[in-house]
């Protein structure tokens, strides 16, 4: 039977990503307008909300906490399941990887702990909540990422550039296929813990590796490039956003990964799209072998 989806941030990446998958299930989607909707009386009649939204980092402090708090409170008064993109920001660098959900969450930085802070509530509140966790997102459009707006923005200039150790592993997410799984486990949302923690595992690679993963797509192969972080670190001062990105940078010089041991049980038949085909979908086609 189909089920009513209300997607919060419809426009943005997960919000966006998951639009298309619950339409392709078969779903009733409806994107919340944030400038004439009210969330209550939207939420109600729907079987799951799915919150997108994601405010920029100068603005987490203040809105984070206050836009959950609605989405807790709507879905409480609807019955509806949450699904929330959960991040890695929560767990800090000294965590021992691989990230699962059971690891402590140890961030002491200002943006993990409004993380942490999020995630509690949910928790606390009672509501059928699912955080799907993953790591920085692949996206099938240009979205402002570290992929599309860093790493492969000189790509006709024959450079990848890389924002950090290139010999450290990073958890990354394609966007689509984190959709998917969201939607499988929305199918078994009465089965799971009233709060479930779910790890996205996604592809883990190194800088090397995802540079080798490009130029296997590109017609033209390119050089990887370190990325500078001198112009955040000269910006600082002045740029709130360059503040959030030079915080999280650890992130890049920190190996990590995501256990997936949880959701291959939730999911078994799950089927991951394979790296070669996903960064065909993620690169710009003009540039593509």
């Amino acid at each position: 039977m189909p089920r009513n989806v209300l997607i919060l941030g419809a426009t943005g990446r997960f919000g966006r990503a998951a639009s298309h998958a619950f339409r392709a299930a078969g779903d009733h989607v409806t994107a919340f307008d944030r400038k004439k909707d009210d969330l209550m009386r939207s939420a109600v009649g729907k079987h799951i909300i799915v919150v997108g939204w994601n405010p920029a980092y100068p603005e987490w402090a203040e809105q984070v906490p206050r836009l959950h708090a609605k989405v807790i409170a709507a879905a409480r008064a609807s019955g509806s399941t949450v699904i929330v993109p959960g991040n890695v920001y929560v767990f800090g660098p000294q965590t021992p990887t691989p990230w699962s959900e059971h690891s402590p969450h140890q961030a002491q930085n200002p943006l993990g702990r409004i993380r942490i802070a999020m995630e509690e509530a949910y928790r606390a509140s009672g509501v059928r909540t699912i955080l799907l966790r993953a790591g920085d997102f692949l996206d099938t459009e240009a979205s402002g990422n570290w992929f599309d707006a860093v790493m492969t923005a000189k790509l006709s200039k024959g450079k990848f550039v890389y924002p950090g150790d290139p010999d450290v592993p990073h958890a990354w997410a394609y966007l689509p296929d984190m959709a998917r799984a969201a939607v499988a486990l929305a199918d078994q949302a009465d089965s799971l813990a009233v709060f479930s923690d779910i790890p996205f595992p996604g592809y883990t690679l190194s800088g090397r590796e995802l540079h080798a993963a490009v130029n296997a797509g590109l017609a033209v192969p390119v050089e990887l490039k370190p990325m500078s972080w001198l112009p955040l670190q000269f910006a600082r001062p002045f740029w709130p956003m360059g503040r959030g990105l030079l915080e999280m940078r650890y992130l890049w010089n920190t190996g990590h990964s995501l256990d997936g041991s949880l959701i291959h049980r939730l999911l078994p038949n799950f089927k991951a799209t394979p790296l070669s085909e996903a960064i065909k979908k993620v690169l710009p086609s003009d540039l593509l072998r």
